[in-house]
């Protein structure tokens, strides 16, 4: 299992890497642009907003949405906790809830005594979010993934970091966001954008673990709707040349393919789980269980409502550039462009479990 694992990595780091190079070179464009580093994002033209676009992703993402919301705001039906009684919130969360609140006053603020350490405010909040996170998790369920197994938890820093840099280099070839406040060098900007990126896995998964504490989570979703997929493997051959065709197609078609940015690497890898006969996160669809993906899905797009608010008025901070759709902003971030934290949350779910194998946590006994 481990020799697979690590073969699906290295086929999926080799295609994520070469493809996009691949249609550089297929459509004569420069290479040197794109690899500039620290990156700039000035040179890819991208397309203005269109009413037609914003129509047609909105209707696109209202369907596709819509039904999980009516199946959640349902009553829950009868579901009785694995372990125990509510604790008492942990002393360690609550000092995990101090850090956070005195990183957010320090990341919105410019006091000229911190001058030094204003640009490095977005590590402090994460470590903080994480740690009372996980404190809500244990008040609830009397475990959480810190403190099952920490030594594989610890894992997720620098899994994550290596995660979220293949993201920084697919967007040198859309170019849909860029860093403003910094002004580091090659070697800075490595170091402490490395840092910042190692807290995104443990962040996703430990949201994860809480959102699976909910009666609704557990309930609603276990039978919700079945997805019979015939001949798994012939799929799986398409999808997998399709999201290849995709990640080269990116600096070709920038305008019309950056969605594929967030959506390919999750098929790719899926992809190569299925026609190696492994389960996948897709898996238990068949029998309707929507449990795994949405927990997912919805972690991230709640870690995504803080990465974009604590953003807002930070020093070092990010700033987008959507084509198509760059209107009605919340925060940095246009409105339809949250809707990539969607299959953005499922792809931490898959990375986080080819880590760390199947972790003894308060979702494993119902995924």
């Amino acid at each position: 299992m481990v020799g697979k694992k690590t073969s699906q990595m290295i086929l999926l780091v080799l295609m994520v890497l070469g493809l996009p190079v691949l249609g550089l070179v297929l459509s004569g464009k420069p290479l040197s642009p794109y690899f500039r580093f620290p990156p700039a994002t000035m040179f890819v033209h991208r397309a203005p907003f269109s009413w037609w676009a914003f129509a047609v992703y909105t209707l696109f993402i209202a369907v596709c949405i819509t039904p999980f919301i009516l199946q959640g705001v349902r009553k829950p039906g009868v579901w009785t906790p694995s372990i125990g009684r509510l604790r008492i919130f942990p002393w360690w969360g609550g000092l995990g809830a101090i850090m956070g609140l005195c990183a957010w006053i320090l990341a919105w603020s410019r006091f000229p005594w911190f001058q030094a350490f204003q640009a490095h405010t977005f590590t402090p909040l994460w470590l903080a979010y994480i740690l009372f996170v996980n404190a809500l998790t244990f008040s609830r369920t009397g475990r959480c993934l810190m403190l099952d197994q920490p030594g594989r938890f610890a894992l997720l820093f620098p899994a994550s970091a290596a995660f979220w840099w293949f993201f920084e280099y697919l967007n040198r070839f859309v170019q849909n966001w860029q860093y403003a406040g910094v002004g580091f060098g090659p070697l800075e900007y490595f170091l402490y954008a490395t840092l910042s990126f190692s807290t995104v896995l443990p962040a996703v998964m430990s949201t994860r673990e809480w959102l699976l504490t909910f009666p609704r989570m557990r309930t609603n979703f276990a039978a919700f709707f079945p997805i019979p997929l015939p001949y798994p493997k012939f799929w799986a051959a398409c999808l997998l040349c399709a999201a290849a065709a995709g990640l080269a197609g990116l600096p070709i078609r920038p305008d019309h393919l950056y969605a594929l940015v967030w959506v390919s690497p999750l098929i790719i890898l899926v992809s190569f789980q299925a026609l190696m006969g492994e389960p996948t996160i897709f898996s238990p669809l068949v029998g309707g269980n929507w449990i795994g993906i949405l927990s997912g899905a919805l972690a991230a797009l709640i870690c995504g409502f803080f990465w974009e608010m604590w953003n807002y008025w930070s020093l070092a901070r990010w700033t987008y550039a959507i084509p198509l759709v760059q209107r009605f902003h919340v925060f940095e971030m246009p409105i339809l462009g949250y809707a990539g934290y969607l299959p953005f949350g499922v792809s931490c779910c898959v990375v986080s479990e080819m880590v760390l194998g199947e972790m003894k946590s308060a979702r494993a006994d119902f995924i």
